[in-house]
């Protein structure tokens, strides 16, 4: 098998991801040491979906599916790569995933199963290395509102208070969720929003 090396990006919906994958995908560009890349966004892989303008939230086994379905996509692309040979430039395939096996741990942490832990094993043996993206409390607020201005215009003190607090449990629980996954973990703070730099960091770690 060809050589396999990827970025799994996870966190809340307010931590950055989609910024840092946008300077990822600026900084791969510039480095053509691997020229076959795959990108897939959060749509591809999270737990929650909209369907015909209605959020769906899927079952364990549902969203474990999809996971199935991506890594054996990824696999049979490199094992392609593998079968016809590379061009000397090339390192292998590379991919970055977005939301993907801590968004399954931390949606069903109630029932971890062996599944996902096969999963990851898998991913491990990928190369995958994963970046959780946090805000630190007293920054919350403040980037809630911002994502979604509209959406706050009238509500209440206490209804945000509730809803920073809601963020702060589930990035614990990724927190929690990552020391027991395989998949190596670092975790970068986005107070500042420097997302280039945040991107070289996760780019360069191995």
């Amino acid at each position: 098998m060809s050589k396999f090396r990827g970025i799994i990006l996870e966190g809340y919906s307010n931590a950055g991801k989609t910024s840092v994958l946008k300077s990822l995908k600026q900084l791969h560009a510039n480095d053509d040491a691997e020229r076959s890349v795959i990108v897939l966004s959060e749509h591809y892989s999270q737990v929650l979906h909209k369907v015909n303008g209605e959020l769906k939230w899927l079952s364990r086994e549902e969203h474990l599916q999809i996971l199935r379905e991506r890594v054996t996509m990824l696999k049979m692309l490199n094992n392609w790569a593998s079968e016809i040979g590379q061009t000397q430039r090339s390192k292998g395939l590379f991919f970055i995933l977005e939301r993907f096996h801590l968004n399954h741990r931390v949606a069903f942490s109630h029932s971890i199963s062996d599944e996902i832990k096969e999963l990851e094993a898998q991913l491990f043996e990928m190369g995958a290395r994963c970046t959780l993206l946090t805000v630190s409390p007293e920054n919350l607020e403040q980037r809630i509102s911002s994502r979604n201005p509209n959406e706050w215009e009238g509500k209440t003190v206490e209804e945000m208070k509730l809803a920073c607090e809601l963020l702060l449990e589930q990035q614990q629980e990724y927190r929690s969720q990552a020391e027991n996954s395989i998949i190596p973990t670092i975790e970068i703070n986005t107070d500042n929003k420097d997302w280039d730099s945040y991107a070289k960091q996760i780019y360069f770690f191995n």
